[in-house]
């Protein structure tokens, strides 16, 4: 029997990009909207969105961002800078026989939203922001504000940014670190507010997993959910994904043209109220009137973390898509 498109079952892609292919799962009909996830995911933690996105008559396509999962992972680290990563998501609205797209990201993702919005305004035609808020590119040298940053501890970034320092700590046991990053980042497993920040690491041979709770999983992520999440890393390794700290610098400097730059085009953000990237850039989102001057909602929600659309799925997918459907009036 032959099934309506909106429920039919999700469908993986691969697309010829310029750093090799990509892989996307695609569910849908309608408009594209495309779903870039963040550090350390995969398209599968929008797996609650494609079939939602999907029934409510849109085209949901979310992609292994370059250096994950199915997609390829050059060898060079500077392969994996903002304005490449960007240019993957053009080359998939093309490939999908689209001209416009809506992006919507989560984590890095959310960055490279942004910049795909910013820098290809006649592509991506709206830009949804999950927990990391937009800043305008500019200001001080990343890894200088990274380097001040946490006193006698040093910052989790800068810790990334050392090629093979992090891979060391995470590649021996990815189970386990994977299990206690995310459960150190979600509402229900994060650390009391009077216990060390995970954020942070010792500077004298400190590991950021010394820093994760006690190995309980939050309530999003079951044994399988993680066990997906394992097999694609135990797969790829974590240099591809750690490669996307490695060129903030870089960044930076790629987008000298757009220091200080507005999203004009009509946005949405979602942070959770317990997420340091809220918390910390809480003046980004103060400054929303002059950074996204088309912004049509921004919610904060309470009680949540950093895995947003994980931990809050049925909430982010009614904001989500009455966001969608507001696009279309």
């Amino acid at each position: 029997m032959h099934q309506p498109a909106s429920s039919a079952e999700p469908r993986h892609r691969t697309i010829e990009a310029p750093a090799g292919r990509l892989h996307a799962v695609e569910q849908g009909t309608g408009p594209l909207v495309m779903l870039v996830h963040g550090f350390p995911e995969s398209w599968y933690s929008w797996r609650r969105q494609l079939p939602a996105l999907a029934a409510a008559g849109y085209r949901a396509v979310a992609l292994d961002v370059r250096g994950y999962g199915r997609s390829s992972k050059p060898a060079a680290t500077d392969a994996y800078r903002m304005l490449d990563l960007v240019e993957d998501n053009v080359v998939l609205v093309r490939a999908l026989g689209e001209e416009k797209a809506v992006v919507v990201g989560h984590d890095w993702g959310s960055s490279i939203a942004a910049a795909s919005a910013l820098l290809h305004p006649g592509v991506f035609r709206a830009v949804g922001l999950l927990s990391v808020p937009y800043a305008p590119p500019g200001g001080p040298r990343p890894s200088e504000v990274f380097a001040r940053m946490g006193g006698d501890q040093e910052f989790y970034v800068s810790y990334f940014q050392e090629p093979g320092r992090a891979e060391a700590e995470m590649e021996p046991d990815l189970r386990g670190w994977l299990a206690g990053f995310y459960a150190a980042m979600s509402a229900d497993t994060m650390p009391a507010q009077d216990e060390p920040d995970p954020h942070f690491v010792p500077r004298a041979g400190g590991r950021l997993r010394d820093r994760f709770t006690d190995g309980r999983l939050p309530v999003w992520l079951s044994d399988d959910d993680l066990d997906v999440y394992v097999g694609e890393f135990e797969r790829t390794g974590m240099t591809g994904a750690l490669n996307r700290y490695r060129n903030m610098d870089r960044d930076w400097e790629d987008l000298t043209p757009y220091h200080g730059a507005p999203i004009k085009q009509p946005s949405l953000f979602i942070g959770g109220a317990l997420d340091a990237s809220t918390t910390w850039m809480a003046d980004a989102i103060d400054a929303y009137p002059a950074t996204l001057p088309g912004l049509v909602s921004s919610h904060v929600l309470d009680g949540c973390g950093h895995w947003i659309q994980q931990e809050r799925p049925e909430e982010v997918n009614r904001l989500l898509t009455a966001w969608l459907d507001s696009l279309q009036d």
